[in-house]
């Protein structure tokens, strides 16, 4: 029990800016093995991200405290993914060879397509959740199950990425490297299950929000294909930029859902 708590806290330390038990360090077994935890921490950016949201919507419009509720989570995982997927742009964008793209993507400072990619993102982020939020007025379950399924699915389809492609770099000069070394059954179910189970719950209101599954893991079949296919595998920044495209495609599945099925 403690050894898991120990790989618990090495992943939310390592995906958020919570404070962890100061002894608690981004040691390479453990983060390894943190991979099963890594929806579980949609769990809680969703719950923080919801909190804010409802707290804003008290005395704002809907617009605004969805326009509050995406900088808490932000602010929760320190911009963690979406570093990854302004990375993701720049790199795809500006390199025509493995060797470039992965040099672009290891480089700090944002360009072009990183910036106009984050932009994008967010607009597509904010209309999508404002209008999927406006399914279920005032019903905060659902809207509640809407925020933890997003986060832990869209999860759960990046990190699953690791179990089916090897990762691109030859060095270990990314910090996302010891999480490509090794898993076992215990890093497969248990993102599966943290990964689901939200969504799982949300199906029990409506049973056809379960197909939503199905356009995110597509979304994530062909991400991974495309990394697969100029760079050889997949580095930490492509997880990130995949599960910030399936976060918004599974609110795009949502209303979609509600609305043609």
């Amino acid at each position: 029990m403690k050894k898991e708590l120990h790989i618990f806290f090495t992943c939310l330390m390592f995906y958020t800016r919570i404070p962890c038990p100061k002894n608690i360090t981004h040691h390479p077994d453990y983060l390894n093995k943190a991979t099963r935890y890594f929806p579980f921490i949609g769990w809680i950016v969703g719950s923080f991200s919801f909190l804010g949201f409802y707290l804003f919507s008290l005395f704002l419009s809907t617009e605004t405290a969805v326009l509050f509720a995406i900088i808490i989570s932000i602010l929760t995982t320190g911009a963690f993914h979406e570093d990854g997927f302004a990375d993701v742009c720049d790199g795809f964008g500006g390199g025509w060879t493995k060797e470039k793209i992965l040099m672009i993507m290891k480089d700090s400072a944002i360009g072009a397509y990183g910036a106009i990619g984050l932009i994008l993102l967010f607009l597509i982020k904010f209309k999508l959740l404002s209008e999927s939020i406006s399914l279920f007025t005032h019903n905060f379950t659902l809207i509640f199950l809407l925020f933890i399924s997003a986060h832990s699915l869209s999860r759960l389809a990046a990190i699953s990425i690791i179990f089916t492609h090897e990762y691109s770099r030859e060095d270990a000069s990314s910090k996302s490297k010891p999480i490509a070394k090794r898993y076992t059954w215990k890093e497969v179910f248990g993102s599966f299950f943290f990964g689901l189970t939200p969504l799982i719950v949300f199906s029990y209101f409506n049973y056809k929000f379960f197909l939503a599954v199905i356009p995110v893991f597509i979304t994530r079949y062909f991400l991974a294909r495309y990394f697969q296919k100029w760079i050889d595998g997949y580095t930490g920044d492509c997880l990130g930029a995949t599960q910030q495209v399936c976060e918004v495609i599974f609110y795009l599945s949502i209303l979609f859902i509600w609305k043609f099925i």
